[in-house]
């Protein structure tokens, strides 16, 4: 085999692999709640009113999320599932303020 045949079958079979290259690892993520905006929420929400991405009514819901890369969520000032569930239980139990009419 001559070099220019040996270079082009080299080239063409670097040109291969490269196309047939394996996709990124994925990276890992986690659940972060609070800091979906409207109508950008990955999935269904803490109270259970829709179970759909993309539903989400109000910006910064603490029941609605969104992924992040793992460790990124209290830098966005996002919540765990946990601390979203008390902060929505909080939100239950404060007492709703008397309207005077």
């Amino acid at each position: 085999m001559n070099q220019r045949a040996l270079i082009a079958a080299a080239a063409a079979s670097l040109l291969s692999t490269m196309l047939m290259a394996t996709p990124a690892v994925a990276q890992e993520k986690e659940k972060c709640y609070g800091i979906a905006k409207a109508g950008q929420n990955d999935c269904a929400n803490l109270a259970g009113t829709h179970s759909c991405a993309g539903q989400s009514k109000l910006s910064d819901d603490a029941g609605e999320w969104k992924y992040v890369a793992k460790g990124t969520c209290a830098g966005m000032k996002g919540m765990t599932v946990d601390q979203a569930k008390m902060k929505g239980k909080a939100m239950m139990d404060k007492p709703m303020m008397d309207k005077k009419s």
